[in-house]
């Protein structure tokens, strides 16, 4: 239980001897201001309305009634209308980095899952090239996302969804055919709608060494073929280089071949939901919250096409029957209207799907700078910069740490110079600094880290606003590792370690740790300890590596 949990439950037992109900549940939070205390709550005046009286005079009772000893309270101070702001006995509180050193390895860890299975869809690009950095920005939020639900009990499902069906993937191959016969002689006539970028090109140059028997180009279903599944191996590698690993591909091609789409579209009829109109079949989405009626199936004139969220449909009924009750699809913000749309086709067929599902985390596309100019495309895919050409500029892990450092939904704005620099101005490079700067401690006194345990280690000398500001951050990392998981919001953790990294540092410079007092430095080897295996369980949720040396 860490110190908050205590004295949550300690305000809850004290607000139910004043006449609270039993499920009274205190919020507690860090004053901004750090002269106003270590914690406040607004309890006494969520209580107000129930008990019937003044949020000041329930405050008042709730001081008096709580054994204020028994979590550390030193002082309890009423402020405003009715905030109660508590402060603590600095060795009571420093006593909880104990629980970082006991159990390392599972520090930040909550159960809240239960082991129930959670499948996280996420890059779900199509075949068609190299992976850009919108998808990149969508991998390691995905894979942030999926590590934070491990982090509190899920047992997660990474889900990649490849769209290798459609018209995209019918020009992906002509496209390939145009380069196969170019190579030949011919003129090179990309079709419209067709992908360009030297990708293309050496998919054509392979097919022609491997296919010498259709070196003309006219297997069209051979070439598209070849295309998808050299793509697909392209992507594997652009997700391994950023560290990304995904427990299930899924490919859209399979709802049609074994039936699903046929079966989802039947059930979709008989559940009256359906109709058509002018050789078109209609879902009624609007029966489901939409503001509009969306077309299912194009009329015949049209070509009589399934549209793009059918399949999406048909897949997510498979989610469900997989046994995934709970499932979040990480997507760019370009797919809003889905939602919609596969929640009001999940809700038509009435299997027991409940409404809200899944769960959407969308996210705005990626901006390059380098030199302070915007970069637009790559040398290899052409229109666009790539997930590669990141990793190459900067390395994998400011790359992953830049990604999550905004909201998923807000604009991000990519600076290369940045990432690049080694500076106090590169978050990522400032974090990891931090880390590293604790390790160096050990490394100067040749003290092996994990000999320290924090037995008999007299806490309460950590008395330097410096030293209570970094315990303090510390010990909030359970707290945000909740609420990053239940708000599905990395950039929480992200902003944590920027935050402790800022109150590292800052102790560091202020305050030695070796050739103090013994009681000192054995007081300040655990702070420098517990700051180095905290900072390292940030970075290991984000997918970052954690230096000694830098």
């Amino acid at each position: 239980m860490t110190h908050a949990d205590a004295l949550r439950a300690e305000l809850s037992r004290a607000a139910r001897t004043l006449g609270a109900p039993d499920d009274v549940s205190p919020i507690l939070e860090r004053p901004r201001d750090p002269s106003f205390g270590d914690w406040a709550t607004n309890l006494a005046m969520t209580l107000a309305k129930p008990l019937g009286k003044k949020p000041r005079d329930i405050a008042e009772a709730l001081i008096a009634a709580m054994d204020k000893a028994s979590v550390g309270v030193t002082a309890a101070e009423i402020a405003g209308p009715g905030f109660l702001n508590f402060r603590l006995d600095p060795g009571f509180q420093a006593r909880g980095l104990l629980t970082i050193l006991e159990s390392p390895d599972t520090f930040g860890r909550l159960d809240i899952g239960h082991g129930e299975r959670v499948v996280v869809e996420f890059v779900s690009a199509n075949p068609t090239g190299p992976l850009h950095v919108g998808h990149g920005r969508q991998a390691a939020l995905g894979d942030a996302i999926s590590t934070l639900l491990e982090y509190t009990g899920w047992k997660v499902d990474r889900e990649f969804y490849y769209n290798d069906a459609g018209a995209q993937i019918a020009n992906l191959a002509k496209s390939t055919q145009a380069h196969v016969r170019a190579i030949g002689g011919a003129p090179l006539e990309i079709p419209e709608g067709g992908y360009h970028g030297d990708y293309i090109r050496e998919i054509a140059e392979r097919y022609v060494v491997e296919h010498a028997e259709d070196a003309a180009g006219n297997d069209l279903a051979a070439m598209q073929a070849f295309a998808v599944a050299a793509l697909r191996h392209e992507q594997d590698l652009d997700m391994q280089a950023f560290g990304v690993k995904f427990d299930t591909y899924y490919l859209e091609s399979s709802l049609y071949t074994d039936g699903s789409v046929n079966k989802t579209v039947e059930g979709l009829k008989q559940s009256g939901h359906t109709y058509e109109e002018d050789g078109a079949l209609f879902l009624r989405t609007t029966d489901f919250g939409d503001d509009k009626d969306r077309v299912m199936k194009k009329s015949a004139v049209k070509g009589g096409d399934y549209t793009y969220f059918v399949p999406d449909v048909a897949y997510h009924v498979t989610k469900w029957e997989r046994g995934y009750h709970r499932a979040i699809n990480v997507q760019g913000a370009d797919h809003h209207s889905t939602i919609t749309r596969v929640r009001a086709g999940l809700q038509a067929l009435a299997i027991g799907i409940p409404k809200g599902y899944p769960d959407y985390v969308l996210h705005q596309m990626v901006t390059v700078m380098k030199g302070g100019e915007e970069v637009k495309i790559s040398k290899r895919a052409g229109s666009y910069v790539t997930v590669r050409d990141l990793i190459d500029e900067v390395g994998r892990d400011a790359v992953r740490y830049f990604y999550l450092m905004r909201k998923g939904d807000s604009q991000l704005v990519f600076d290369v110079d940045l990432a690049r620099s080694q500076s106090e101005e590169n978050p990522v490079y400032y974090v990891q600094m931090a880390h590293a700067r604790m390790c160096g401690i050990f490394r100067v006194g040749e003290i092996d880290a994990t000999t320290v345990t924090g037995n008999g280690v007299d806490l309460g000398v950590l008395t330097e606003p410096a030293e209570q500001e970094l315990v303090k951050q510390l010990l909030d990392f359970p707290a945000t590792v909740k609420g990053a998981a239940d708000n599905l919001e990395p950039h929480r953790i992200a902003a944590w370690l920027l935050e402790t990294a800022r109150a590292g540092h800052t102790w560091y410079h202020k305050h030695h740790v070796l050739g103090e007092p013994e009681a000192i430095t054995r007081a300040r080897l655990v702070l420098a300890r517990s700051t180095q295996l905290g900072i390292a369980a940030g970075l290991r949720i984000l997918g970052l590596s954690a230096p000694e040396r830098m």
